[in-house]
């Protein structure tokens, strides 16, 4: 870990001199480039320096207590030893924390797609309590909302949803839910009382406000529509929806919530770009993808991660293993628990790989 370190301090060096030179300092692109990463690797390095003056600390009290005669400074010099190791034991945790690979999607607003799976109107009933669940807790944490996408039924449930939660670390505390949701309950129309399992798909993914490829004209199909609610009925007489498909990759990507059309394509582009974005980087990383088993599941989205048993009023999430009995305060929205064990799994599993790197 030491020389992992000194060479983090080297690179620091390194770029402290390199944004003192004319040409970076004029080059703004690199210039903010170089502040980015002075910026996070600044913690690394002060915190390593205060480890070095604390080991070189140690290393004096040792000493000192080799040729210490008088008792009374002995124990001083014992007590100042064992202080030592203990801040070094802490530092050495910190460390590791701090060695830990960034997500850099982390501080972003966040996008989520919510599709009815297996079960029919079931499916999409669960799918409408998961987005109140989610809604919920975006408010709980006073992020701001935009629906983008709604389709529902005539029942209330949501076939698909396609929702922007504005909020610093929204990302953070949301990626961890993409893959397939299962529940296990009675439905209101289930006479014999037989229990039905249905499933959702949800999709996470951090808002894209730049992206560092062109999305050519020639390369989209844009389909106007009229804008539809739940059974059919008519939101409006206009072609005010808009379905855009990424003919190179096939994506699609659609938005009525808008009343204008122009509105609606905006929105569209919007999700299309974090689609877009979130494909490439998939095929940039398909190989680091393979091996993602330090990581809390797979994040592969056709994994089932977690399941509502509403009859025992349970939910599992089979990645950690985890089991709550409190499913109504989770739908409700009170969902931290549940996301701090994730969080604290995924940096449990990303410490072991880096022991393993370090040794």
């Amino acid at each position: 870990m030491i020389k992992k370190l000194q060479k983090i301090k080297d690179r620091f060096n390194e770029v402290n001199k390199l944004l003192m030179d004319p040409d970076v300092i004029n080059n703004n692109k690199e210039y903010v480039s170089l502040a980015k990463e002075q910026k996070s690797l600044y913690p690394i390095v002060e915190l390593f320096d205060k480890y070095k003056k604390v080991e070189k600390d140690l290393e004096d009290s040792n000493e000192l207590l080799k040729e210490e005669k008088d008792e009374e400074m002995r124990e001083f010099f014992k007590e100042e030893i064992e202080k030592a190791h203990k801040q070094i034991k802490k530092m050495e945790k910190d460390l590791k924390v701090l060695l830990l690979p960034k997500d850099e999607n982390d501080e972003k607003n966040v996008i989520i797609e919510i599709r009815a799976g297996a079960g029919g109107d079931e499916a999409s009933l669960f799918g409408a309590a998961v987005m109140k669940m989610y809604l919920k807790y975006a408010e709980n944490n006073r992020w701001k909302v935009e629906i983008m996408d709604l389709t529902e039924t005539e029942l209330g449930g949501v076939k698909e949803a396609t929702f922007l939660i504005k909020g610093k670390h929204a990302y953070s505390r949301f990626k961890f839910e993409s893959g397939v949701h299962r529940v296990q309950r009675v439905p209101e129309t289930e006479s014999q009382g037989r229990v039905h399992t249905s499933t959702i798909t949800v999709a996470v993914l951090p808002e894209v406000e730049k992206v560092d490829f062109e999305i050519e004209q020639k390369d989209l199909r844009i389909d106007t529509y009229r804008a539809s609610g739940a059974g059919g009925q008519h939101v409006n007489t206009t072609d005010s929806a808009v379905r855009i498909t990424h003919l190179p990759t096939d994506t699609v990507v659609q938005c009525q919530n808008q009343r204008s059309q122009i509105k609606n394509r905006a929105t569209a582009m919007k999700m299309l770009q974090t689609k877009l974005h979130d494909y490439f980087e998939q095929k940039k990383q398909a190989e680091y993808s393979q091996n993602r088993k330090t990581q809390v599941g797979t994040g592969d989205r056709s994994e089932r991660i977690r399941t509502y048993n509403y009859s025992q009023g349970r939910v599992t999430d089979h990645r950690i293993n985890l089991t709550l009995y409190s499913l109504p305060q989770i739908l409700a929205g009170d969902l931290d628990e549940l996301i701090t064990a994730l969080k604290i799994a995924d940096q449990k599993a990303k410490l072991e790989a880096v022991a393993k790197d370090l040794h």
